[in-house]
């Protein structure tokens, strides 16, 4: 057994690599390795052969074992070893530069918005995207038979046969987010409701998922000049220059009276520039909240009023930023958010217009 010891212990120690080394264990601890062998013999001796022999077999097992474990570590010692000294690193050369994330028009515009009302003494509101039909409809004063009750304007989530619960809808305005706020607080209110929505339709100008921001105040004594000045003030703070607006009379089922809002502009070559210029570019829809409204929001109209305003969030981007194609917000394209995406300090710039 002590020859058998020395011969494998000689064979690893001048081992030349990890193939022989295995090799090796193959031939003394495998399924027909020498030292396996004589382990099966075991059962063949008499119990005191078997209580002198096993105790040496299992030692001897052990040893090589621990044997092969250690050439191995000192094998891939030696190979990292040469591996470092055949390779070597100038740290005097400059760092890879790695790409940075950009924050997507969309959220940068998000948070324009959001702040600007903050500093005029607007809290943000949320509430669910799947809506149920009487937050997104009946509440808002928006009849049966209106036309974006329709399937072809609204997505409706079918329900099961037997399904007795009402029905819901992806909200096609963020104006249920008023509602709720009005029956969860109350008035007085003033908040701005950014989020997403949807509507089925589909072009240059149009997707079916896109985003807005809609604004309610409600107090005794508002007015329409208080939504003019609120209006002024966040386009100027917005645009970055003085921007005048004009009310055109226009007709929403949630607002009477309700108005058009138009900001000035000059096109030019084909593209707009707000703040400047004759002519003028609808922005946003507008109006003091209809009296049936404050009812379903569980607010008696005899004492209160106030405004409401929406505008889409992609759009002003498109106007602000320069981008002429509201599909190309949600195509994924690496390409387009490098160019119109926002770093985390870039300073909001006013790029210039939309092409007509």
């Amino acid at each position: 057994m002590d020859d058998l010891r020395d011969k494998y212990l000689d064979l690893i120690g001048t081992a030349a690599g990890e193939a022989a080394l295995e090799d090796l264990r193959v031939q003394a601890l495998g399924k027909k390795g020498e030292i396996s062998l004589q382990m099966r013999e075991l059962g063949r001796m008499s119990p005191e052969e078997r209580q002198v022999m096993g105790p040496k077999l299992n030692a001897l097992k052990d040893e090589i074992t621990e044997a092969l474990a250690l050439k191995k570590a000192a094998l891939a010692d030696a190979a990292l070893n040469e591996r470092l000294a055949a390779e070597w690193l100038d740290v005097t050369l400059p760092g890879r530069l790695r790409r940075m994330g950009s924050l997507h028009p969309v959220s940068q515009v998000w948070e324009e918005c959001t702040a600007i009302f903050a500093d005029m003494g607007f809290a943000v509101a949320e509430g669910p995207q799947i809506e149920e039909d009487w937050y997104n409809f009946d509440a808002l004063n928006i009849p049966g038979h209106h036309p974006a009750r329709a399937e072809m304007d609204t997505f409706y989530m079918h329900r099961a046969e037997g399904d007795n619960r009402p029905p819901h809808v992806l909200r096609t305005h963020t104006s249920p987010v008023q509602i709720r706020s009005l029956l969860a607080q109350g008035a007085p209110i003033r908040i701005v409701a950014p989020g997403r929505v949807y509507r089925a339709d589909y072009d240059q100008t149009h997707t079916p998922m896109f985003h807005q921001i809609e604004g309610l105040a409600i107090d005794r004594e508002i007015s329409m000049a208080n939504l003019k000045w609120v209006l002024e003030e966040f386009f100027s703070a917005y645009f970055g220059r003085s921007v005048k607006t004009r009310f055109r009379a226009s007709h929403f089922p949630f607002t009477e009276p309700s108005a058009e809002v138009d900001i000035q502009c000059q096109w030019k070559d084909g593209t707009v520039t707000v703040g400047e210029g004759d002519d003028w570019l609808e922005v946003l829809g507008s109006g003091m909240v209809h009296p049936k409204v404050l009812t379903a929001g569980g607010i008696d109209p005899a004492q209160w009023q106030g405004f409401a305003f929406g505008m889409g969030i992609d759009r002003i981007a498109m106007l602000k930023y320069g981008i002429p194609d509201l599909r190309a917000f949600f195509e994924s394209d690496l390409r387009w958010l490098r160019h119109y995406g926002f770093a985390a300090l870039d300073m909001p710039t006013l790029h210039g217009g939309l092409s007509r």
